[in-house]
């Protein structure tokens, strides 16, 4: 058997709110990211409804850019139609495809919205 440490990116909230704008009809939520993968240098960010399927928003960010032990904080906007389908904000490391070659392994960070 062997044991090796397994590392990931970290994302906070882990509960994130929507917090209405003053832009009549769209809210926001503030995410975090922490990168504590030293071969993965992007990250993709989505919204999700309940089975996964993605739904529409704005950010500054779609693919972040965030080097080894790195934070950011972003900004992730919806429109109030979209909003009670929301129950997932992710994101994924981008494996670069020169990498590919290497075994890597791609991680998924999910934080649920609170009603």
């Amino acid at each position: 058997m062997l044991a090796t440490m397994s590392s990931a990116h970290e994302m906070v909230p882990t509960y994130p709110k929507w917090q209405t704008t003053f832009i009549g009809g769209v809210y926001k939520t503030t995410m975090e990211m922490f990168n504590k993968r030293n071969n993965i240098e992007y990250y993709e960010i989505g919204v999700f409804d309940k089975d996964f399927n993605p739904i529409p928003f704005v950010s500054q960010y779609e693919v972040i850019n965030l080097k080894y032990l790195g934070h950011v904080k972003f900004d992730v906007y919806i429109n109030d139609g979209d909003k009670a389908k929301a129950v997932y904000i992710c994101s994924k490391s981008k494996i670069r495809k020169e990498d590919e070659v290497r075994t890597a392994v791609s991680s998924r960070i999910c934080s649920k919205f609170k009603d």
